[in-house]
């Protein structure tokens, strides 16, 4: 699914690649209050604490609870390191 408004977004654990997908949107429990990526957002990297990870891809949405990790976020790429 690629598209102009997409992003690629993988989130990754200790054991293994959970998710690589192209998604619309990613919503973030960031230390500091949760945030939204959507295409063309700042570079950022930001730690995360335990809440769930949301995104869009392809018009249905899905999640991942995490209970910390970290987000780098780059060139439309969100790369998301957790533990579950």
């Amino acid at each position: 699914m690629k598209g102009a408004d997409n992003i690629f977004m993988e989130i990754l654990t200790p054991e293994k690649v959970l998710i690589e997908a192209q998604v619309s949107k990613v919503s973030l429990p960031a230390t500091k209050g949760r945030f939204m990526v959507l295409k063309g957002h700042a570079p950022l990297i930001s730690s995360l604490e335990e809440g769930d990870v949301t995104y869009m891809s392809g018009g249905v949405g899905g999640s991942v609870h995490i209970v910390s990790g970290f987000v780098e976020i780059c060139d439309d790429k969100v790369t998301i390191c957790a533990e579950l």
